[in-house]
């Protein structure tokens, strides 16, 4: 009898068929995020620029592009990388990255009826926003119980490892917060366009609260503990996500109530947009200072490009709208120039990350399996005299 031995592809392994996958996290959704800001806040930037809304069309669209890309991808990693995708619920450093799925959702969404509608028509803006920003929305609010959740009743973390990561998972219902009053033209007057504006304000207030609870435990440990590692210093950035989102949210909210809501409650949206925003956009320009200079002190110690580094396109990209909507109601030039600066930092800060990126994935270095720690060194005794 004759032995025929399996053929090697036959007794491949699911890892070994889907390699390129195994070690994709969450935390690659902040590349889709970093793209899709870069339209959302060029469409209302306060200076006309030739050509500049065709190519804030083109990043959505490349945003849209990459969001379903990487869609792909991630089920290709939960089908074939079951373990490694427990694994990253598990670990304190990358649950938090699962907010990420529904903000880079939301934030293509909204890019669809900022600018995406110049090609796909309103209608097709409007299906296409309404599914991406009812599953942002969903995922987000999931993310935002299940993960702290996770982090009291499963992971076992100290004192010293708080970290801005973990205001992602609740920064999310702020991005739907900022994003869902551009559906509300579009829904029947009366109940239906308040009920979304006022589930706006809600989703605000849930996140606003969260964060709130948050920042003063971020903020100690650095005092107490020290600088982030040198590799993890981009994340200091992520504190402008839900200072510049919030800002923007309520400018939003402040330009369509007074068609949505009574007399009274329009009019104190317009000047809570004004109380709320100047104070907070001016602790994020603090924040942005701080965090600048101690990217530069890590800088100068070795800190080499990562996915974190992404971290320096969406928060500064949210200080960009949250500007832009303060120089709607204000009315002051120095909100103008502010939006257009932090506009030029946010292109830049893109296109280094984008760069970086697309030769990280050629060269497989992104994709390849996190590096070991060097072994401690064997223990030696010496004599003294």
């Amino acid at each position: 009898m004759v032995t025929v031995a399996p053929s090697p592809i036959a007794t491949r392994t699911p890892s070994a068929r889907r390699p390129a996958v195994r070690h994709l996290g969450p935390n690659w959704y902040a590349s889709v995020m970093g793209t899709a800001i870069i339209a959302n806040a060029g469409a209302a930037l306060p200076v006309h620029v030739p050509g500049l809304r065709n190519v804030c069309t083109v990043m959505w669209a490349l945003s849209l592009v990459a969001l379903v890309v990487l869609l792909t991808a991630r089920a290709l990693h939960w089908t074939h990388h079951a373990d490694r995708a427990r694994e990253h619920l598990l670990d304190p450093a990358v649950a938090p990255f699962y907010g990420c799925l529904a903000m880079a959702l939301l934030a293509v969404g909204g890019g669809t009826m900022l600018v995406g509608q110049d090609w796909i028509g309103t209608r097709a803006a409007v299906v296409l926003d309404t599914v991406l920003f009812t599953a942002g929305t969903v995922i987000g609010l999931a993310a935002a119980v299940a993960v702290p959740y996770l982090m009291v009743a499963r992971h076992r973390i100290e004192p010293g490892q708080a970290s801005p990561v973990w205001l992602l998972p609740v920064v999310a219902p702020m991005v739907s917060a900022a994003v869902g009053p551009l559906l509300v033209p579009h829904l029947p007057a009366g109940q239906w366009r308040q009920t979304l504006l006022l589930a706006c304000v809600a989703l605000f207030g849930l996140s606003l609260i969260a964060v709130a609870l948050m920042l003063p435990v971020i903020f100690a440990r650095l005092v107490t503990a020290g600088p982030l590692p040198v590799m993890a210093t981009p994340a200091l950035f992520l504190v402008l996500g839900p200072l510049g989102q919030s800002t923007t949210a309520v400018g939003k909210f402040a330009d369509l109530a007074p068609g949505v809501l009574p007399a009274p409650y329009a009019q104190g949206f317009g000047v809570f947009a004004i109380l709320y925003g100047v104070p907070v956009m001016g602790f994020a320009l603090l924040w942005l200072a701080l965090a600048a200079a101690l990217v530069v002190r890590a800088r100068r110690r070795g800190m080499r490009f990562s996915m974190t580094w992404w971290a320096f396109t969406f928060p500064v990209g949210t200080c960009v709208t949250g500007a832009e909507g303060l120089a709607r109601h204000t009315g002051l030039a120095v909100y103008d120039g502010l939006a257009v600066t932090l506009y030029a930092v946010l292109v830049a800060a893109w296109a280094v990350a984008a760069v970086l990126t697309v030769h990280g994935l050629f060269s497989g270095e992104l994709l390849a399996a996190p590096r070991q720690g060097p072994a401690a060194p064997a223990p030696t005794t010496a004599r003294t005299t």
